[in-house]
C-alpha cells in the first residue's frame, strides 16, 4: 500500500510487575509479558482481525493502543507521528485522542447508568469537539444514531431501558461521532444473540465503507473474523506467531498455532472431514518467560531441540505473510 498507515507499532512491549524484591531476601523481580515484540500496521479503511485463545495479550495490546495503558517498551507512530512519549494523561488532551476510538466488550459495564443514550454519545464531543451550540450538538447526536440506526425515540433512555443490539449500537455511535480515523473493538459481538450478532458485524462493515475508517477487530471466533476482515493477526503468549491476508491463513495456515486454532472451528457439513490439531501439555508461564525458547515448545506438535534453545523471530516471506516457526507447514 501507498498510503501513509494510520497506526504503526513498532517491538511494542507491556508488562506488568506481580512481585517484587523482598525485604528479607532478593528475588528476581517478577514481570508478566502480555504484549511482548509486537509489530505491524493498519491501513485507510483497511479491517484488520486480532486473534487467539484467551490471555494472549489480546485485549491489553488493544488498551496500549487506544493509550488507555502506557507501553513499557517499542514504539507507537499515528499518521507518522510518534505518539509513544506522550503519557496517558497527555495523550487525552491531545488533537489526536478523536483519531482513536474503542468500542469495548461488554456494552452494560462500558455505558454510565447516570446517563441517558443522548449524553453517552455527547459526552465525546462535549470532550473532545465542543459544539458551538446546544442545536448544533443535538445534530450531530442526532446523525451518529441515525448512522448506525438507533432510533431517535431511544435517545432519552437509559442503559438498562435498552437491549444488547442496542446498547452495542450506542456503543458504536459514542465511539463515531468524533470522526475516528481507527476504531479498535474489543469483541463487540460476544455478550450479543447470534441473530444480533450479524446485524452489528454488518453496520460495522457499512460504516468503514462510507467513513474510509480502519478496523483493528479483538475476537475469539474465527468465523466472525473471516466474515468482516481482510487481515488477521494471530497471537500466542503476547507475541505475533502469524499474520497475513485472510485467505493465505484460512487456506493455507502454516504456523502449527494457526492450525490448531482453525481445526477448533466447528462445522455442520458432513461432507468436510477436519483433522482436529489438539495442542497437548501446559501452557508456558507468560511470567519472565525464557528468551531462548519459542513460547509455543511443549504443546507444539511439530517442535525440535532447536525450538527449546533458540526463539524464532517474526520473519515476512514473499508474499507478505509474517511467520515465528522454525519449522512451519510447507
Amino acid at each position: 500500500m501507498t498510503e501513509t498507515p494510520i497506526i504503526e507499532v513498532e517491538n511494542l512491549e507491556k508488562h506488568f510487575v506481580v512481585a517484587r524484591e523482598g525485604l528479607l531476601r532478593r528475588r528476581k523481580e517478577q514481570r508478566l509479558h502480555a504484549v511482548d515484540d509486537v509489530s505491524f500496521e493498519i491501513y485507510p479503511g483497511e479491517a484488520v482481525g486480532l486473534v487467539g485463545e484467551s490471555g494472549c495479550g489480546k485485549s491489553t495490546l488493544s488498551r496500549v493502543l487506544s493509550r488507555l495503558v502506557d507501553p513499557t517498551a517499542g514504539r507507537i507512530r499515528m499518521n507518522g507521528r510518534d505518539v509513544t512519549d506522550l503519557k496517558t494523561s497527555a495523550f487525552t488532551r491531545s488533537p489526536l485522542r478523536r483519531e482513536i476510538q474503542m468500542v469495548f466488550q461488554d456494552p452494560t459495564e462500558s455505558l454510565n447508568p447516570r446517563f441517558t443514550a443522548f449524553d453517552l454519545i455527547a459526552d465525546p464531543l462535549r470532550q473532545l469537539m465542543p459544539p458551538s451550540s446546544r442545536a448544533s450538538l443535538q445534530t450531530k447526536v442526532e446523525a451518529a444514531a441515525d448512522n448506525v440506526n438507533l432510533p431517535r425515540s431511544l435517545l432519552t433512555r437509559f442503559p438498562h431501558q435498552l437491549s444488547g443490539g442496542q446498547k452495542a449500537r450506542v456503543g458504536i455511535a459514542r465511539a463515531m461521532v468524533v470522526e475516528p480515523r481507527l476504531l479498535v473493538l474489543d469483541e463487540p459481538t460476544s455478550a450479543l444473540d447470534v441473530s444480533v450478532q450479524a446485524t452489528v458485524l454488518q453496520l460495522l462493515d457499512r460504516l468503514r465503507r462510507e467513513s474510509n475508517v480502519a478496523l483493528l477487530f479483538v475476537s475469539h471466533d474465527l468465523n466472525v473474523v473471516r466474515l468482516l476482515c481482510r487481515r488477521i493477526i494471530v497471537m500466542y503468549l503476547g507475541q505475533i506467531v502469524e499474520s497475513g491476508t485472510t485467505e493465505q491463513l484460512f487456506d493455507n495456515p502454516r504456523h502449527p498455532y494457526t492450525r490448531a486454532l482453525l481445526s477448533s472451528i466447528p462445522t455442520l457439513r458432513q461432507d468436510r472431514k477436519r483433522e482436529r490439531i489438539k495442542l497437548v501439555g501446559d501452557p508456558q508461564s507468560p511470567i519472565n518467560p525464557s528468551p531462548t525458547m519459542c513460547r509455543l515448545y511443549g504443546r507444539c506438535p511439530r517442535q525440535q531441540e532447536r525450538c527449546r534453545h533458540e526463539a524464532p523471530p517474526l520473519v515476512a516471506d514473499a508474499d507478505g505473510r509474517k511467520l515465528r516457526c522454525h519449522f512451519p507447514e510447507s
